[in-house]
């Protein structure tokens, strides 16, 4: 099932909107090259069909997902919004979600890839909690905004603008969400979306998914989708050092194994920024000479640059990452730059 399915439709009417051959993906809108440098140098406007959204609602919301994430739900007030994760038993990141406080709940922005079976396993934790889960990605529509004249995209279409990152502005039904000095997330109804939309494509490039995944590098946001669910204990993607983990909150599934991973400094992979000449795909394994019996790395995500070959984040072994490679121990050489040395 798609994501946001009416804003979709709208998308897919638009002049030069191309979709992958699953039509899962919307690759662009008829110019590739000048939307990856509109990214880098101007702004866009993408559609983010690859996100979508669960709502939790009733009495014990707050105190149901605190018990289940790793961040500290009970400090989230409104008009902010935190990064946060769902780990398994063992520690391994499930999902991560950008988590918005609603007037009646919250709001949780994940990969679309996960949402059906995150939804149906959070279910399962509610047992007697007064806990409304529903699926929020047909009543709502993502939108991401970026670049230097992003404010001024934002008020042509009648929408806020957030004075920080991570704190949220409503406005008539629709939230934006800053997330960082120059990229915003609208959240906005399927029926508002026909309508802003195209004021926001009037002031920004219309892109496809690679310029805000190309954004994703850039800034160092590692998206858990389906191909590297229950890969990575939190610190591996650096979540602790994005502010997506609370060492100080109560028990969470996985706890104990956050909490002694990061005392007991035992973290030898961390998250990695790379380059190369060909695609890597998200999920994709990474190798080294120096050991080629065990996986070095594995990716993220990855996308087109602007300056030519492709840029990702993967989790890389750090004693691999000056001689990371892609496809084999003998394979050709990445570059690796660590994100928080």
């Amino acid at each position: 099932m798609h994501s946001q399915p009416q804003f979709r439709q709208i998308i897919a009417a638009h002049p030069g909107a191309t979709f992958s051959p699953d039509t899962q993906r919307l690759l662009h809108f008829g110019a590739p090259a000048a939307e990856l440098a509109a990214a880098a140098n101007a702004t866009v406007v993408v559609p983010l069909l690859q996100l979508a959204c669960i709502e939790a609602n009733g009495a014990d919301a707050r105190s149901f997902l605190h018990g289940q994430f790793t961040n500290d739900l009970n400090h989230l007030k409104a008009g902010q919004a935190q990064l946060s994760a769902w780990c398994s038993a063992k520690g391994r990141m499930l999902a991560n979600f950008i988590v918005q406080p609603l007037v009646d709940g919250y709001r949780l922005i994940l990969a679309a890839d996960l949402q059906a079976a995150m939804l149906k396993r959070l279910q399962m934790f509610v047992l007697r909690a007064q806990v409304r889960l529903v699926d929020g990605s047909a009543a709502s529509a993502l939108v991401g905004v970026a670049g230097k004249a992003a404010p001024e995209a934002l008020a042509a279409a009648h929408l806020p603008v957030p004075e920080a990152p991570l704190q949220v502005a409503e406005q008539d039904g629709v939230s934006v969400i800053r997330l960082s000095p120059a990229r915003y997330l609208v959240v906005a109804p399927q029926t508002r979306i026909a309508d802003i939309w195209p004021r926001l494509a009037a002031h920004a490039q219309p892109a496809g998914l690679p310029a805000w995944e190309w954004l994703d590098v850039q800034e160092a946001w590692p998206w858990i989708t389906a191909a590297t669910r229950e890969e990575f204990v939190p610190q591996m993607a650096d979540l602790e050092k994005l502010g997506g983990v609370s060492f100080h909150k109560g028990c969470y599934p996985g706890q104990e194994v956050v909490a002694r991973t990061q005392y007991l400094g035992k973290v030898k992979r961390h998250l990695y920024r790379l380059k190369s000449a060909q695609p890597l795909v998200p999920g994709e394994e990474l190798h080294s000479p120096a050991s080629p019996d065990q996986s070095a790395g594995k990716v993220i995500c990855c996308a087109p640059d602007p300056a030519g070959g492709y840029v990702a984040l993967a989790v890389v072994l750090a004693s691999a990452a000056a001689d990371l490679r892609q496809g084999g121990p003998g394979g050709e050489r990445l570059e690796a730059v660590a994100v928080h040395p």
